[in-house]
């Protein structure tokens, strides 16, 4: 009954394609719940981190000191909360990494399904052409040259990108502060170099 019914409406495909990447995404946070967030180290690791960037954030705003003395030390404390903050941010994405992978075999077994159900089908059309780079993504897999046309595998990524990211945030589960643009690979230290 449902799917006759969904047949007959002008965006099926895309209101399935949706609908199938908003339960994909809530299936991933659960795994991830269940393996990450509610554990104790988890927890552990983001109060720290959340306590280390406060104090990296209120000892970087305090008025200069004029001696020389206090202000290396200061400058000596700051490198040490900085290295605290480096250090619990990779080992939160380290352990993170766990999820990650299981996260990562469900996506793929989601997006084989929905590529043998949507195999040459156009579920979207652009309301623009996509730079040639876009072109290869958006049209993949689709007959024809009309480039306005969408494919399930851009539509899919574009919709898992923002939901998954969106739903994150609603849940409180988006990464601590302090751990922007860190990870596994952040960026170099300018210190260092």
């Amino acid at each position: 009954m449902a799917a006759a019914y969904l047949s007959n409406i002008k965006y099926s495909d895309s209101l399935t394609l949706v609908g199938i990447s908003i339960g994909t995404a809530i299936v991933c946070e659960a795994i991830s719940y269940l393996l990450i967030y509610r554990t104790t180290s988890y927890k552990s690791l983001k109060s720290t981190i959340d306590k280390a960037s406060k104090k990296l954030e209120t000892m970087k705003t305090q008025e200069p000191v004029p001696s020389v003395l206090t202000k290396k030390s200061k400058t000596k404390k700051i490198d040490r909360v900085e290295t605290s903050l480096k250090e619990s941010t990779r080992d939160l994405s380290l352990f993170k990494f766990k999820s990650g992978f299981v996260v990562a075999v469900v996506l793929f077994m989601v997006f084989g399904f929905l590529n043998s159900l949507f195999e040459g089908k156009v579920v979207a059309k652009l309301p623009f052409v996509p730079f040639r780079l876009v072109q290869k993504m958006s049209h993949r897999g689709l007959p024809g040259d009309d480039m306005t046309d969408c494919s399930m595998a851009f539509l899919y990524f574009l919709c898992s990108i923002s939901i998954r990211t969106n739903l994150q945030k609603f849940l409180g589960f988006s990464p601590p502060r302090g751990s922007a643009g860190a990870g596994l690979f952040p960026m170099p230290d300018a210190k260092t170099n």
